[in-house]
């Protein structure tokens, strides 16, 4: 079948995790989740959509797990890029693909291609600079191998890039006390030669694209700070051995590798390219989604990374010359945690402060549940903290009794008493209190497609559960188990509206959480694959034959959670 001329056209990208740990919730709240509930939504609306990730293997964190694990740096990223694509698989995240930076055979041409266009049009400089280096080792120490204090706030225990408190670029002169992480000894400073992107040339053509692109307005009044105090010429090779060698032929160059961060973000364009090759038979039909101005690419991501997506990207894409940039990058703030009797706190793999997702789901965690209550507590415009005790409170109070209450009552009386199918009705039989809740219906919708398409998942979330509530009310104050004793017609106008109430949950939930979707779409003999988004306005027709309900959510009980 030939797509409609007018299809939307849509690449979605969700950052590229370090492949040398596991996932947790903030990782999912941050980047994951969200990029999925939009994708889903654009795939109902019927948009052309590829959904691209991987797992980003090269560089220095991957390294320090790799010594610390006794492990190559291969076998390190070939064995977390495959538990994280478990998680993800595990929660419903429907990426099209999961690729890697060091397996991916299309990524090291894609990147030093990239790096030699940037080359030949002038925008590298090769110069000496000083860099930590540690005599113990005989090794220089960029990024993550040394850690000092941030002079810029005070911050202890950060790495040699970028402080996690202030979000400041550190170096060797505004990383105070700095320490080699390989020894454990103090980081003295040496020169060695580097190319250095000339980001400067770029300020403008980033300014431009800041205020046209779709971003938060925290993200970019953030942006435009950064943009203020001048940007600088970013060095894009290190002298480590995991990575992407350096493409040219230059005595200096031997030994050195591309940047992490310089081919990390290349990784989005060569995981297009071997999804193209899976789903088109032509890898170089990824063209048509990185060079086409009629595609749009958003990317997804978390605060730590919007330097490098909405300054260093746009500027490499900018020097390149050849790619679109993004229509838009989606930034969620951190993800804070607090258990029972603690106080809040950053999530940390050595403090043992988090919630890993391979953990929840081995014990019998419901991905839906999970989903659910990150998105009802998304950090999309400031940071906020995940609570067990309320993940229980919520499922119990609102998945629960709201949403499953009510669709199982519905139904079940439903069966029981007019038999297992959608009752037929006569229009004239509507009352205004009737007409006022099909009313919801459009209005709900309409609110909900304009929160999807503006990124707001979280107030969407809580519209569509506020108009669940309106659903139960409706019931209540319609009493159809009073009313079927006198007044048949009454009960059957009531039962028609609520099905078709529950139909459009099923529809609107989709993205949100599409287990459920399904469960309930099911239950109206409807297939989740073939539905769209417009079809929560078409309610199934009466005789529509009915399923016999199942519990959609079992209650947590406290000493379980």
């Amino acid at each position: 079948m030939s797509k409609p001329t007018n299809q939307r056209k849509v690449l979605v990208t969700a950052a590229l995790p370090y492949s040398n740990g596991r996932l947790h919730v903030g990782h999912i709240a941050g980047a994951y989740l969200p990029s999925d509930i939009y994708v889903r939504y654009l795939r109902l609306a019927g948009a052309e959509v590829r959904f691209v990730c991987g797992s980003d293997d090269h560089g220095v964190a991957i390294m320090l797990t790799a010594e610390k694990e006794g492990k190559t740096p291969a076998e390190v990223a070939k064995f977390y890029g495959e538990k994280q694509q478990r998680d993800l698989l595990g929660l419903g995240i429907s990426l099209d693909i999961y690729s890697s930076t060091s397996r991916n055979s299309y990524h090291k041409q894609a990147s030093q291609e990239f790096f030699l266009k940037v080359y030949e049009r002038g925008f590298f400089e090769k110069k000496s600079t000083r860099q930590f280096y540690d005599a113990s080792r005989e090794m220089f120490l960029p990024d993550r191998f040394v850690k000092g204090t941030c002079t810029y706030c005070e911050t202890l225990e950060q790495n040699g890039d970028q402080c996690e408190n202030c979000g400041k670029m550190l170096d060797v002169d505004s990383l105070r006390d700095a320490r080699s992480v390989m020894s454990g000894n103090p980081a003295t400073v040496k020169e060695t030669v580097h190319w250095f992107l000339d980001v400067t040339s770029f300020e403008q053509a980033v300014s431009n694209w800041v205020d046209t692109a779709v971003l938060r307005d925290h993200t970019r009044n953030y942006v435009r700070g950064l943009l203020g105090m001048g940007l600088v010429k970013r060095s894009m090779t290190r002298d480590i051995s995991w990575g992407i060698p350096l493409p040219i032929q230059d005595p200096d160059a031997a030994g050195k590798v591309l940047y992490v961060w310089f081919d990390a973000p290349i990784g989005y364009i060569s995981n297009t390219a071997e999804l193209c090759q899976q789903l088109d038979g032509d890898s170089e039909r990824y063209n048509d989604w990185w060079r086409s101005p009629e595609t749009e690419i958003y990317h997804f991501i978390g605060e730590d990374n919007t330097i490098f997506h909405c300054v260093i990207w746009i500027a490499m894409l900018q020097a390149e010359s050849t790619f679109q940039l993004p229509r838009g990058v989606i930034v969620n703030n951190f993800l804070n945690i607090q258990f029972p009797d603690r106080e809040s706190e950053k999530i940390s793999k050595s403090r043992g402060t988090a919630v890993w997702i391979e953990d929840y789901l081995s014990e019998g965690g419901s991905s839906d549940v999970l989903r659910y209550y990150l998105t009802s507590i998304a950090p999309e415009r400031a940071r906020t903290v995940y609570k067990p005790d309320d993940l229980v409170q919520r499922n119990n109070s609102e998945l629960a009794n709201i949403l499953g209450n009510f669709v199982h009552r519905i139904v079940s009386f439903t069966i029981k008493y007019e038999g297992p199918q959608i009752p037929a009705i006569d229009p004239a039989k509507l009352t205004q209190t009737d007409h006022n809740f099909l009313a919801l219906f459009e209005t709900c919708h309409i609110t909900l497609t304009k929160q999807l398409e503006e990124f707001a998942f979280k107030q969407g979330l809580e519209g569509l559960m506020d108009f669940a509530r309106a659903c139960n009310k409706y019931a209540d104050e319609k009493a159809p188990w009073a009313t079927r004793k006198t007044d048949l017609e009454t009960t059957r106008v009531t039962l028609a509206l609520c099905l078709q109430a529950i139909h459009f949950l099923g529809v609107c939930f989709a993205p949100f959480l599409p287990e459920t979707s399904a469960k309930i779409l099911r239950l109206m003999n409807q297939d989740p694959e073939s539905t769209r988004w417009m079809d929560a306005l078409t309610p199934p027709p009466a005789g529509a034959l009915l399923n016999e309900p199942q519990i959609l959510f079992q209650k947590i009980e406290t000493e379980k959670k």
